[in-house]
């Protein structure tokens, strides 16, 4: 175990912070970084090497444990569960000499570690905000300038990453860094690239006609029709027009809310949505907030044969293989569709997944947010490992840490020549298809390795220093090219366009302003309250989803409500609403 250094220069770590710059500036911190032996990464940038400076992508060779420790690694962003193992395991093992335990989030998860007084070495929080300031709350986390940790082994954090630092000092509610969040953006004015892309069987498209989708009703009929001359998939089972799951349902059903968000351009949030352009929030009994409507969309479906009946309890791997065999013939996210099933296999045999956005659409943008989100990487309070945690999650943070645990191991997979970034043959194979087998000791294929961890540290649309280009795979110069197979390439014909993304820009669409603010925690009697209500949400609108007629999914809707006002719903409503206030102010803030 590597001991904990006493610091007792805190006018040196204040004056530090003093000369902190925002993420993505050009100044320099000189103190940032400790005086130890340390360890080069293989990063391949030594921009301030040659005078002796330190980058703060430096490995410190105390940090690195003489005998192979386990690191549990509690993330309720996480869809697996156990040791990390191939490729990024391997680095893992290579790099730090750990192996990675991963806890997902399941249900009772967080209150059984919270009472256990341990909630693991690394913790990775989803949005549930309130959680995390729970863990605080109770002392459940490691305060990253305890010990001077974060300037000693988050060294290039502290210089790249101010802004997220302090929002995150800022949301702690006590002075204090207990993290920071994920997907750091360099800037505010650029836009992400749209995870809404409105994905459909495209080959199946072509064969009627290529009709006009122009709203919800055309994009029915049409899958109607598609299920009608593809009724099987790959393995001779029944296709359907979705297939969805509810591992990651949170105050509202996950589906019907992302139809929301792809076709209004809103953002789910608590018990609502919130409309970016008019800073407007809708409850979800509010025929505004479309909720209902999204829901009765998928009921339609259902009632016609096309919802996948196993929806509800199979969970993420159930969903995955259907989206790889071709059981979904559309779904509204790209990755969750033609990132699964555009395998070389079926692309050239004439079968893909591509845009098709209807024409009323608006679909809903993510902003860059130099802030972070309220996916926080932390440290747990317990860890006897706070500076090995430390010096691994700031590794995820430099160039070379995002673009491995983005597209596999540098060199392998993709690596830097004339200042910019290409991928290896291996790299383009498993970027096509994660079924790619991996060579040698990093055993299994591409997508047994991947970052199981589940959460970003930069925006993939921030500019990786060490080359100037986005992180982001399809702006890479070198990766710009002609349509491989000629279905793709017909796609380019009818969209005009070379990628989902400047057909959607071209398009009609919302951006949500990246900003942060601190919402109010809720207090304990609200989170019980707030916890009947979800539950209650959750239950009806999966039976609304099931409803086997008009009038029983209208009774279902009727309950819904009835139940949910019993529980506390207008309650939960007069707290949302009150955060809608403090977000405002802080969108205006920087407008």
């Amino acid at each position: 175990m590597v001991k904990r250094k006493k610091i007792l220069a805190l006018l040196l770590v204040a004056a530090m912070m003093g000369s902190l710059i925002a993420c993505g500036g050009k100044g320099k911190q000189d103190d940032a970084t400790p005086d130890d032996e340390t360890v080069q990464t293989s990063d391949t940038n030594t921009k301030g090497k040659e005078n002796g400076e330190k980058t703060g992508r430096e490995i410190p060779a105390d940090v690195i444990p003489k005998e192979t420790v386990t690191l549990v690694v509690y993330s309720q962003l996480a869809n697996y569960s156990g040791e990390q193992v191939g490729w990024f395991g391997k680095v893992m093992l290579d790099k730090f000499n750990v192996k990675l335990n991963i806890i997902p989030d399941s249900e009772g998860t967080f209150e059984t570690r919270m009472e256990s007084g341990n909630l693991g070495d690394i913790v990775i929080w989803g949005d549930s905000y309130d959680r995390y300031l729970q863990a605080v709350k109770n002392d459940m986390l490691f305060d990253w300038e305890e010990e001077n940790l974060l300037y000693e082994y988050g060294a290039y954090i502290a210089q790249n990453c101010t802004l997220a630092l302090e929002s995150n000092r800022a949301k702690s509610g006590n002075g204090k860094i207990y993290g920071i969040g994920g997907e750091v953006a360099d800037t505010r004015e650029t836009i992400s690239d749209f995870q809404y892309t409105w994905d459909i069987r495209w080959d199946l498209y072509e064969q009627l006609g290529k009709p006009e989708v122009k709203d919800l009703n055309d994009l029915f009929d049409l899958l109607c029709k598609m299920q009608e001359i593809c009724p099987t998939d790959d393995n001779g089972n029944k296709t359907y027009a979705v297939s969805m799951f509810s591992d990651w349902d949170g105050d509202t059903v996950n589906f019907p809310a992302d139809l929301v968000k792809a076709y209004y351009g809103m953002e789910s949030w608590g018990f609502g949505f919130y409309h970016p352009v008019t800073q407007e929030y809708y409850d979800i009994f509010d025929e505004r907030s479309h909720y209902i409507e999204a829901l009765r969309f998928y009921n339609r479906l259902y009632q016609k044969g096309l919802v996948d009946p196993d929806s509800l309890t199979q969970g993420w791997n159930g969903f995955t293989e259907d989206a790889q065999n071709g059981t979904a013939l559309w779904n509204t996210i790209s990755w969750m569709a033609s990132g699964f099933y555009n395998t070389d296999t079926h692309l050239s045999e004439g079968k893909a997944m591509f845009s098709l956005v209807p024409k009323d659409a608006v679909v809903l943008n993510w902003g860059q947010t130099p802030e972070g989100t309220n996916r926080i990487w932390s440290i747990g309070a317990k860890t006897e490992y706070p500076e090995l945690c430390m010096a691994i999650i700031n590794w995820l943070y430099t160039p070379e840490g995002v673009m491995t645990a983005n597209y596999g191991p540098k060199d392998v997979c993709w690596y830097y020549e004339n200042g910019k970034t290409y991928f290896t043959e291996l790299g383009k194979a498993c970027s096509k298809d994660g079924d790619t087998e991996m060579p040698g000791d990093y055993k299994g294929t591409f997508n047994d390795g991947l970052f199981h961890m589940n959460n970003k540290t930069w925006s993939l649309n921030s500019v990786n220093p060490d080359t100037g280009e986005q992180y982001e795979k399809s702006r890479w110069a070198s990766n710009k090219q002609e349509a491989q197979y000629e279905i793709e390439q017909r796609w380019r014909d009818w969209s005009g366009f070379d990628s989902s993304f400047d057909y959607i820009t071209s398009g009609k669409y919302n951006v949500v302003l990246g900003v942060s603010y601190t919402t109010e925690p809720k207090s304990d009697e609200l989170t019980v309250i707030w916890n009947q209500v979800a539950e209650c949400i959750r239950t009806n609108s999966w039976k609304a989803i099931y409803a086997s007629s008009d009038q029983e999914f209208d009774s279902v809707i009727n309950d819904m409500e009835t139940d949910a006002r019993k529980y506390g719903y207008d309650e939960c409503l007069e707290y949302q609403l009150r955060q809608v206030e403090i977000r405002r102010a802080a969108e205006n803030a920087v407008k």
